[in-house]
């Protein structure tokens, strides 16, 4: 009678420990995410700078991208003791900017804690691909649009400044945002001769560098710095007021996972902690 009591009272606790767990879980929205079945595509442009060239042949598998960039609000559910003011403040539906990509792994590192979910940075091919809008890509230049300002903030129409999230036309796959607004910290570091030596399946960029990747341009950016194919570069650990991110996250488990550097974003969660402890954060 009293082991029968004991395992009846260590169920109960069982069950009011899950119930915890998912409450607390359900305090932090789940991102909205979309499917971007993988496939092949050509990545870079002879039209654009040297570092997008040579077009090259990229594989990837199924993968989930945000749909639109993190929000203020969504940054603050998570970064609660960030004391950092954005850019501009006081538009919770606005993009999260004055964000460092050092800063955005923690975020990472603590939503994914909250939610038991394993999101991350986009990979730069991935970006790519789901701007230009994935298998059902119509070759536009800009994420959705041969017409800059049919999809993107930009110089001449954003005010000098973000715009809430998903306020112009998206793109194929029903992504917004990927043209200007703010540029999106990706995981890879940046050399700007990558290409010439990418490989073709799953790439996930040099494994050491100074700079790491942002793309898709911002609300002060014109033309030249919003195609699909762009690519810039910034210090991770600076907080610009043009630079935010979107979430990212496999689809897949692969059986054989590449070799990565022990700071990107999609590593564990323990690497991404230490590495950060070495840089004081």
């Amino acid at each position: 009678m009293h082991t029968m009591h004991g395992i009846l009272k260590l169920t109960g606790i069982s069950c009011l420990l899950l119930l915890c767990v998912q409450f607390i879980r359900a305090q932090v929205p789940p991102p909205d995410m979309v499917l971007v079945h993988g496939g092949k595509f050509k990545m870079g442009s002879v039209h654009g700078g040297s570092d997008e060239m040579p077009v090259h042949p990229v594989v990837l598998d199924d993968f989930y991208i945000g749909r639109f960039e993190v929000m203020q609000f969504q940054w603050r559910l998570i970064m609660d003791k960030d004391t950092n003011k954005f850019y501009f403040e006081g538009c919770d539906s606005c993009p999260a900017e004055r964000v460092s990509w050092n800063n955005v792994q923690e975020y990472i590192i603590k939503l994914n804690e909250k939610t038991g979910m394993n999101y991350r940075l986009p990979t730069e091919a991935e970006w790519e691909f789901a701007a230009r809008g994935g298998l059902l890509s119509k070759g536009f230049k800009y994420s959705g649009s041969n017409t800059d300002t049919a999809v993107g903030w930009k110089v001449g129409n954003s005010g000098s400044g973000t715009h809430p999230a998903g306020c112009k036309k998206p793109n194929e796959l029903g992504i917004y945002d990927m043209t200007g607004n703010v540029s999106e910290w990706c995981a890879d570091w940046y050399v700007a001769s990558w290409y010439q030596v990418s490989p073709v399946l799953n790439p996930v960029g040099p494994f050491e560098g100074v700079f790491r990747v942002m793309r898709g341009g911002s609300w002060f950016y014109d033309h030249s710095g919003l195609t699909v194919t762009d690519r810039e570069s910034a210090n991770p650990t600076y907080r610009y007021g043009y630079v935010g991110f979107r979430l990212c996250r496999s689809a897949v488990i692969r059986e054989q996972e590449p070799r990565k550097p022990p700071t990107r974003a999609n590593d564990s969660t323990e690497k991404i902690k230490t590495y950060l402890k070495k840089l004081g954060l």
